[in-house]
């Protein structure tokens, strides 16, 4: 078994798309019109890996967990094979690091948060 898909609750479609394909570089590999205003949005990481539904969200419950999925903690790890060419292209598209670069034990690593504010770390696994 492996994990495929992740559901990710987002306010608006086109703005989590226009933020995980252009800020992130993510691939929308589906984008189907399911009726009634609800789609089936998937994006994929440049590198393949488990891939993020982005399901708007619907009812009182769901907008308020936009943003707060994990309460605050990290949210999702992606990885890189070139943290300063994925953490300078991720800035100067106006990607929000909530920290500088430091280097760890596991390798370098920055905490950034997408649109909504989940935290994210970019990674460059050492070895």
């Amino acid at each position: 078994m492996r994990i495929a898909l992740t559901t990710l609750v987002v306010a608006d479609y086109d703005d989590a798309l226009d933020f995980y394909v252009h800020g992130l570089g993510f691939v929308l590999t589906e984008d189907a019109d399911l009726g009634g205003g609800k789609r089936w949005v998937v994006v994929t990481p440049p590198g393949g890996g488990a891939g993020l539904v982005l399901a708007q969200a619907l009812g009182a419950a769901q907008v308020a967990s936009v943003g707060h999925q994990t309460g605050g903690r990290v949210m999702g790890f992606l990885h890189t094979d070139d943290f300063a060419r994925d953490h300078g292209r991720m800035t100067a598209v106006g990607v929000t690091f909530l920290e500088a670069p430091r280097a760890e034990p596991y390798g370098m690593v920055a905490v950034f948060q997408d649109l909504y504010g989940n935290r994210w770390d970019l990674i460059e696994p050492k070895g």
